[in-house]
């Protein structure tokens, strides 16, 4: 689902994942940046379906306390009869300085810390942490505070923790520390190379949550420009020069000279300005007519299948309402599948799913 952009309501992306549930959807991913936060989406999202899980995508570390994402992850997980997914990631120095107010430095360490006390809390642990990032009680303090343990009794006590990162050193914690990675611009041709040390890293059941923006549409060419603003605000417009994670990511993937291009015409002219054109692979310019898409391993059928996250009836080739951290189905190995152009009321349907495959 994203986030609700401005000027517009977070009702609109709930609609959008109701209607992904009743079409057999496994789950739908809220984001926030500084605008509309996802805890309070999910919670409506989660009234107002069965059986869809709800996943954040991402809750900002530096935006709550560690204890806080316990008592919200608990209490998402309590009330939607354990469907709550707990996707986290540090954001980045726009965001955590400009906006929280809360230093940048040491994302890695900091982030092992809050994944460990959360996981402390969710265990109902009498909470004692004393680490470089956080200190649980205060020892310089009123010495009034005492350890605590988490009221709520959770449903789940391992409630499954995702995380978004991009450096080789921080998806390398991912596949560590949590039990499910959140890359953006996954590449399945690249991907697996990038991040080779930390593949090595995973375990049985490992979940990898790649997110790709997909549109449904006869004319290539137009639904390649309908995204370009997507990814020149990202490769081109976050962060600042020389200090810009997409930029960085498009560069480990092969793309240089893309991603530099992309950043000038960017800081040149806005997100209006055209980016450069890029050969289109043919594996993407045909959609699959098939219900299912296929595992990690590119196999059709298997027990792990990639889900289905999001859905909308935008016709094409405007952009799906599901917005940046959408993403559609295919298979790590064998590259983007476009989703089932399915057909409803004689309306075409744009649809955003995710591979969500178990890359163990």
């Amino acid at each position: 689902m994203g986030y609700a952009s401005p000027g517009t309501s977070p009702l609109e992306p709930i609609a959008l994942a109701q209607e992904a549930e009743r079409l057999g959807y496994d789950s739908a991913w809220a984001a926030e940046a500084w605008g509309t936060d996802c805890v309070s989406v999910l919670g409506w999202l989660g009234a107002t379906t069965t059986t869809l899980k709800l996943g954040s995508a991402i809750m900002q570390i530096p935006g709550r306390t560690p204890a806080n994402t316990a008592m919200t992850a608990a209490t998402l997980d309590l009330l939607s009869g354990g469907r709550f997914l707990l996707g986290l990631g540090t954001s980045g120095p726009q965001v955590v300085e400009g906006w929280h107010g809360q230093p940048w430095a040491k994302p890695l360490g900091r982030t092992r810390e809050y994944v460990e006390i959360v996981r402390a809390a969710l265990r109902r642990e009498t909470l004692e942490f004393h680490g470089d990032h956080y200190d649980i009680p205060r020892r310089d303090g009123t010495g009034l505070g005492k350890p605590l343990k988490l009221m709520a009794r959770p449903l789940r006590p391992d409630i499954p923790i995702y995380i978004a990162a991009m450096s080789p050193k921080a998806v390398r914690q991912a596949f560590e520390i949590a039990d499910g990675w959140l890359p953006i611009f996954w590449s399945p041709e690249q991907g697996r190379h990038a991040y080779a040390d930390a593949f090595a890293l995973a375990r049985p059941g490992f979940d990898v949550a790649a997110s790709v923006p997909v549109l449904v549409s006869d004319d290539v060419e137009a639904a390649r420009d309908a995204l370009k603003p997507y990814y020149a605000l990202y490769v081109g417009g976050m962060g600042a020069r020389g200090k810009n994670f997409y930029n960085e990511l498009c560069r480990r993937y092969g793309y240089e000279a893309a991603a530099d291009e992309i950043q000038d015409l960017y800081r040149r002219g806005g997100s209006a300005t055209p980016l450069p054109r890029c050969r289109i692979p043919s594996s993407t310019r045909s959609r699959s007519s098939g219900r299912k898409s296929g595992s990690p391993t590119g196999s059709r059928r298997g027990a792990n299948p990639a889900r289905r996250r999001c859905s909308s009836r935008r016709r094409s080739p405007r952009r799906c309402a599901c917005s940046p951290s959408s993403s559609c189905e295919g298979s790590a190995r064998g590259g983007t599948r476009h989703a089932d152009p399915r057909r409803d009321t004689g309306r075409r349907r744009c649809i955003e799913g995710s591979l969500v495959g178990r890359d163990g």
